[in-house]
């Protein structure tokens, strides 16, 4: 199990893509895993056939223990050589120490799917060296196969950070794993991609662009994407089977429900929380809704409240940035973000998730839509990244979607503030001086005492209102 980061120290394996027997490739997805904060897919690092599965789907692993063993092919050897190194016994114990210094600084947690990268420059002239002995004498294929203990910790040291080595002599495309996935479905072979984002990673418009020329791939991509989160719906029929006279069913708590109740405990717990709310008309902004999806500028685009009531946050914390802000308790400082990444409660399958966009204070309203609706639909599928739900500063959460006029939300950890938005619905209420029905909804601001008085909260929860009431000022406040 590759080291998560994050200060992730488990996954639950959820299911296996091979069976001992099977050959396997470098770079090959061999299971899916869910973290307590996403559910991704492995990369094996190397080319052989699968020996054994360490572990049943639905169990939960520590980092750093081996969950599956391959042999490495003959010609492949490469990774095998070490074996001879591991016959003095004393040998193995000072290897691992000294490669695991250089790993802060040189590579990047494989759990998210981005492969094994910026491997450690020790281990290729140590893995070259082994070559050559390989090539010198060739014994070394015999006690490879003989001494299967030390196939598996090879593979458990490659898991964890130290690169295949050898193996490929070209460098894995970086992408992300939703990417990886659109590649696959549309029949895109990265390594032929020209990567255009930051530190050459590849995006989502590269992909794209790769077959732009040749439309006929997209056909997989309908029946690819519920492929996905197939295992899902097979998730709740444990509980199905019990007995229909049981007067209880107990469910262990694992994976983001594990996490969420970790987190929320914490923060409910750490931060004074103070809750405030306004009922608000957004007649006009339901107006300006309709009128927008007829845009000719927002064509393709999901516009909806929640679009308008986000634009209309990032105004109200640039009017009051003190807002934005993070409580640092060893330095007893007060952090202000001068950027917000906003964070947008998601319900899925697997439980309650909190991905964020990033730098969305700088995004105009169609790249902010475009935003959240790749957040969404990455969740829904199930793809989303640790890195996604890190960094946030401020979240919205969207109770109205399930009828629900308001409530009390509990901070994200280690942000200053969370508005709930309540259902959108007609009520009468008085508008130029007469009682008419009108479009209203209740808005909830909680936010850290410690960071944010009454005022400063109340005048953030005052300004969204106001320009959800009267729209126009997302342009003369903004």
């Amino acid at each position: 199990m590759p080291d998560v980061g994050e200060g992730l120290t488990e996954a639950e394996i959820l299911k296996w893509y091979v069976q001992p027997g099977d050959t396997v490739t470098d770079g090959q997805a061999v299971c899916e895993v869910e973290t307590a904060k996403a559910a991704v897919e492995l990369p094996i690092p190397y080319d052989g056939v699968v020996h054994a599965l360490h572990f049943p789907e639905g169990a939960t692993v520590d980092v750093g223990a081996s969950i599956i063993a391959v042999d490495v092919a003959a010609g492949g050897g490469a990774a095998e050589p070490e074996a001879p190194h591991a016959e003095p016994q004393a040998a193995p114990a000072p290897e691992p120490e000294p490669e695991p210094e250089p790993e802060p600084e040189g590579r990047q947690p494989v759990l998210v799917g981005y492969g094994v990268a910026r491997s450690s420059t020790k281990r290729r002239p140590r893995k070259q060296a082994a070559a050559a002995q390989a090539a010198a004498a060739p014994g070394p294929a015999a006690p490879a196969t003989a001494a299967p203990a030390a196939a598996v910790a090879a593979i458990q040291t490659e898991m964890n950070g130290h690169g295949p080595a050898a193996a490929v002599p070209a460098p894995r495309p970086l992408a992300k794993p939703p990417v990886r996935k659109l590649a696959k479905d549309l029949g895109v072979d990265l390594t032929q991609v020209t990567p255009t984002g930051p530190d050459g990673i590849i995006t989502r418009e590269d992909v794209h662009a790769a077959v732009a020329p040749v439309q006929a791939p997209p056909a997989h991509v309908t029946p690819a994407a519920p492929a996905a989160p197939a295992p899902e719906p097979e998730a709740p029929a444990a509980p199905a089977a019990v007995p229909s006279g049981a007067r209880e069913t107990r469910i262990p708590i694992k994976g983001v429900r594990k996490a969420t109740a970790a987190a929320m405990v914490g923060s409910a717990f750490t931060a004074p929380h103070v809750t405030e709310f306004v009922t608000v008309d957004v007649t006009r902004t339901m107006k300006l809704v309709e009128e927008l999806k007829s845009d000719k500028d927002m064509a393709g685009l999901r516009v909806n409240p929640l679009l308008l009531i986000a634009k209309a946050l990032l105004v109200a914390i640039k009017r009051n940035p003190d807002v934005n802000a993070s409580w640092h308790e060893a330095d007893q400082e007060i952090v202000r973000k001068e950027y917000v990444n906003l964070g947008i409660a998601a319900a899925t399958p697997r439980g309650l998730i909190v991905p964020n966009v990033k730098d969305a204070h700088a995004m105009t309203l169609p790249q902010l839509a475009q935003a959240l609706a790749e957040l969404v639909a990455t969740a829904r599928e199930g793809k989303t990244t640790p890195a996604a739900m890190q960094g946030g500063t401020v979240t919205i959460t969207n109770v109205g979607v399930f009828g629900v006029d308001t409530g009390t939300p509990i901070l994200n950890p280690g942000e200053s503030a969370i508005l709930a938005v309540g259902a959108i619905k007609p009520q009468p209420w008085v508008h130029k001086g007469k009682v008419k029905p009108r479009q209203v909804t209740t808005l909830a601001l909680s936010f850290d005492h410690r960071l944010v008085d009454g005022e400063l909260g109340s005048k953030v929860l005052a300004d969204v209102a106001a320009i959800l009431e009267r729209p126009k000022r997302l342009i003369t406040w903004a």
